[in-house]
């Protein structure tokens, strides 16, 4: 039981339940779209990247799991106002998080990463790993393809 309450903190099930930014950007500059088949989440991303090369608006959009959810709704609120290099450096703490290090990333994301915490206890879940991951490995194939290019 302890373990399931580590999992789905109240921040995951509010983030679940209540996603923020669901929704497409119908003028997004990137996007991307991914599944996991092995559960059947169904993730898009977009964001709108502005003329000063800072993400103004991000987004999320699919089916999915509660953590496949929460994951994606955290994602876009800390997306906002970051670069693309400052929106990859994400993915790699919240990669690491996923995978249990405890490392402490001294690069100005402090408290960016310290929020990802609500979602630190998949570490103990393999499988679900793969559902707490799949926006931000959506949002790093956005990032690769703009808009125009698909």
């Amino acid at each position: 039981m302890s373990d399931s309450v580590e999992l789905y903190s109240k921040a995951v099930l509010d983030h679940g339940r209540h996603p923020r930014n669901r929704r497409v950007i119908a003028d997004c500059s990137h996007s991307a779209q991914s599944d996991n088949p092995s559960c059947g989440d169904d993730l898009s991303v977009s964001l709108r990247i502005d003329q000063n090369d800072v993400i103004c608006e991000a987004a999320f959009d699919g089916r999915s799991c509660v953590l496949a959810t929460a994951s994606a709704s955290l994602m876009t609120e800390l997306l906002v106002g970051k670069t693309p290099a400052q929106a990859k450096m994400l993915f790699q703490h919240f990669h690491a998080l996923a995978g249990g290090d405890t490392e402490k990333f001294k690069d100005g994301m402090e408290a960016e990463t310290a929020r990802m915490t609500v979602l630190s206890g998949i570490h103990a879940y393999p499988v679900r790993v793969r559902c707490a991951t799949l926006a931000w490995k959506t949002m790093l194939a956005a990032l690769e393809k703009e808009r125009s290019q698909q």
